[in-house]
């Protein structure tokens, strides 16, 4: 029932964050989670859950990029994306062990940027920390530039679980 609520209030907040409304000024809906399997990152929280059959199975602990609030805007600012991504190919030599690539820029992110004049960036990656040290994946957003860390081992894990012959869906939220 707890995994539930929780699956309920991430898809609710994804909607209010797209539509740009707060949270106060609506009553819970009984939603169904985005999909049924996949990642959901909290920025918020420096958490990832994996998901499968509609639940919760897993939670990490992550790292994010330097200027981790709001959504990625442009190339080099060092943000996170926020929405709505696949990962969509593997890189098995990342200089951070493993890496698995985030659908980031997508149509709405290359409008935005357009209508900015900027370059929306992109090589967004979900890693592993390399050899970066545990203590400082754990304290220290600075490494990342952007991306989504995880420890080695959870990336072996993921690179395990998750289907390595389709597009697997991770929702980032802020």
């Amino acid at each position: 029932m707890m995994r539930h609520k929780l699956l309920m209030t991430w898809t609710l907040a994804a909607l209010l964050s797209a539509c740009g409304m707060q949270r106060e000024a609506l009553v819970m809906p009984e939603l169904r989670p985005p999909f049924d399997d996949g990642l959901v990152v909290r920025k918020s929280v420096r958490k990832m859950d994996r998901v499968e059959g509609g639940r919760v199975v897993r939670t990490y602990r992550i790292a994010l990029g330097e200027n981790p609030i709001g959504p990625k805007q442009r190339q080099g600012d060092e943000r996170t994306p926020e929405g709505f991504y696949v990962l969509d190919y593997r890189n098995p030599r990342s200089q951070f062990h493993k890496s698995l690539h985030i659908s980031y820029p997508n149509a709405e992110d290359r409008q935005r940027a357009a209508r900015q004049g900027v370059p929306p960036g992109g090589d967004i990656m979900l890693h592993g920390t390399g050899t970066i040290p545990l203590s400082v994946h754990r304290t220290d957003d600075r490494w990342t530039d952007g991306c989504i860390a995880v420890t080695n081992d959870e990336i072996d894990e993921l690179w395990t679980v998750l289907p390595a012959d389709r597009p697997v869906p991770i929702l980032i939220l802020p």
